[in-house]
């Protein structure tokens, strides 16, 4: 039976680089299309809800919400621009008809311009772009337009779809052109565009329903939301259903509430329609992927395929002298249902049994994913303690082969230099140099081992002196490239429990970077500073100065101190070696060795080398 067509929805995913305006172009949008009153008060990037997005300045967690524009309902999906979200964007493709492609007006495409836009190719969605930021002084149109052409040559796109409409855009703004030198208009000829280039869902109006499942909400009223798009069928609130995967049908599932989305809102249903993105709640399991067939004749859709991980880590309770004095979760079991709580809505996240009971194994995308899941448990008062991040690796025809990611490296001219000697070690290979016209900028393209490039962003920010500015994505597999050079400095580690005091910091500062100051607890494996040299020192820094009742002339000289080294999160994590691991608490975050006590660890490095 031939196909038809739903003419009043279109499902479009917006995809972009990092901080090319994705979201904000959603803001206009919802703005122009009514959704907001003109007096209503709403915050900028209204999408991004999540705290660490408002933080960050990023999109981690793909969202849907509804405009209606002529009578049609159009479902925009925000998609993370950054590879380490890149399953939200996997899955996403699944929901939608077309995709609109965001670019900078000066950028042009950037790695995970390349990344987003090979996953929409994939799926065989037709982009629309957009060229944003118009209004900046460096803004090529022309040559970005050109870039955006070689990129889809390069990615092997059908030829049918380079024929695609392009409008120039000032999301900030509100507005859009249809040539670079055009006056500037409202936004509706870009939701014109969208009318007319993404295509209308179609459907066979005999074929049982199929509502595929892409996505894992909560609802403190309701529980567990799955939110999906319906392909084929009609489904209403009531509606007993199955839910299966390739494997088979895996269980019955009964719809207790059905919702729709209407700007930023869920709105409840009484039944939906072919081709209509939609939330669903009642099912008491589900996966991502899962698709709610009809009983009598159940037809599950293909699974949702994501990209392997290629970063692990390992996480374990908190079992150092200050555990329990910041935190609500504790125990091994809550840490084990928080992180199979996050494997089951993030298909990009994998979590293992380890050997040791109360740490597990949590297998992700890039240290910014793993970052953003320690920070998320911290902030919910989980107290954990992770270890240095290593590389996922797999043997194919009988080789070892690692991850590799292409690197674009932007900065001053005359750094270039400094940053490709540090890269050279890391087995880092130059692929390209392209420069600004005029403006002392190069843009320079490696591809480096994935471990090669743990701990190296707080290096190049130094070399550069903060000038720099640095993109990654995942770029396929290779045999494995050899032994890569970490940290080439040693730790101090304090020797015992208490609190630190000026006069030992002091003392200790010719012996290399201290982390802590005065007034810092500390305990027997705490790493309290970087050394000088190569090896690990232990050191007292409670040590206080001995009084006496001799007078001196000149008094006691005032302590000099430097400022203590701070870390961020991922700062932390990038400087771990193999035997150190990082406390994290609602409260702080403490550098450690996994083997806090002195002898032990020293036991430990006999054996070792007994063996070797």
């Amino acid at each position: 039976m031939p196909l038809e067509t739903r003419d009043d929805v279109r499902n479009l995913a917006i995809i972009a680089h990092v901080d090319h305006g994705k979201t904000t172009l959603v803001d206009a949008l919802l703005w122009q299309s009514g959704v907001f009153r003109a007096n209503q008060q709403v915050a900028e990037r209204v999408l991004d809800s999540f705290d660490l997005e408002r933080e960050k300045g990023i999109t981690i967690l793909a969202k849907n919400t509804a405009i209606r524009y002529r009578d049609v309902q159009i479902n925009v999906v925000d998609t993370p621009g950054h590879a380490d979200f890149g399953g939200e964007v996997e899955r996403i493709m699944s929901l939608v008809d077309g995709v609109l492609l965001l670019v900078d007006a000066a950028e042009g495409p950037m790695p995970q311009t390349r990344f987003v836009l090979k996953k929409a190719l994939q799926a065989g969605h037709e982009p629309i772009l957009v060229i944003n930021k118009i209004d900046r002084q460096d803004a090529r149109p022309a040559q970005v337009l050109d870039e955006v052409y070689d990129l889809l040559i390069e990615l092997e796109a059908p030829e049918e779809l380079l024929d695609f409409p392009v409008f120039y855009a000032n999301a900030k703004a509100g507005t859009c052109r249809r040539a670079p030198d055009a006056a500037d208009e409202t936004l509706a000829p870009l939701l014109d565009g969208i009318l007319e280039h993404v295509p209308a869902p179609r459907y066979d109006p005999e074929h049982p329903v199929q509502l595929q499942i892409a996505t894992l909400d909560w609802d403190d009223y309701v529980g567990r939301l799955a939110i999906g798009r319906l392909h084929h069928g009609r489904v209403r609130r009531g509606q007993v259903l199955v839910r299966a995967d390739a494997g088979g049908v895996r269980g019955e599932a009964k719809i207790s509430t059905l919702w729709g989305y209407r700007g930023l809102e869920r709105i409840a249903l009484d039944d939906a329609g072919p081709g209509e993105i939609v939330a669903v709640a009642g099912l008491e399991e589900v996966a991502i992927g899962d698709t709610l067939c009809d009983p009598e004749d159940p037809r599950p859709r293909p699974p949702i395929v994501v990209d392997e991980p290629t970063l692990a880590m390992t996480f374990g309770i908190n079992d150092g002298p200050l555990a329990g004095r910041d935190g609500q979760h504790l125990t091994s079991r809550k840490l084990k249902e928080r992180l199979q709580r996050e494997a089951l809505v993030n298909v990009a996240i994998k979590v293992e049994t380890t050997g040791a009971p109360d740490v597990l194994r949590v297998v992700g995308r890039g240290e910014l994913q793993l970052a953003v899941l320690i920070e998320t448990m911290r902030r919910e008062g989980y107290e954990l303690v992770v270890g240095k991040p290593e590389v996922v690796t797999r043997t194919a025809g009988g080789s070892l082969h690692e991850p590799m990611e292409l690197l674009v490296v932007d900065c001053p001219e005359e750094y270039v230099g400094a940053v490709t000697k540090k890269l050279g070690p890391r087995k880092g290979q130059m692929l390209k140099m392209v420069g600004y016209g005029g403006s002392g900028r190069v843009r320079v393209e490696y591809r480096v081992p994935s471990r090669g490039l743990i701990g190296f962003r707080t290096e190049f920010l130094t070399d550069t002196r903060g000038t720099g500015i640095l993109y990654q994505t995942f770029d396929g597999w290779a045999p494995w490239q050899g032994a890569i050079p970490h940290r080439s400095t040693g730790s101090l580690v304090a020797d015992r429990a208490g609190k630190a005091t000026a006069y030992a910091i002091e003392q200790l500062q010719p012996r290399g970077t201290l982390f802590i100051e005065p007034g810092t607890e500390v305990y027997e494996g705490m790493i309290v500073g970087e050394h000088v040299r190569s090896g690990d020192l232990d050191v007292n820094v409670t040590r206080e100065k001995r009084l006496s009742n001799v007078r001196r002339s000149t008094g006691d000289e005032l302590e000099r101190l430097a400022a203590p080294r701070r870390f961020n999160l991922e700062q932390a994590l990038e400087h771990l070696q193999a035997d150190e691991a990082l406390e994290v608490t609602p409260a702080a975050f403490r550098l450690r060795k996994k083997v806090l006590s002195a002898g032990h660890r020293r036991t430990l490095a006999k054996r070792a080398a007994a063996r070797a």
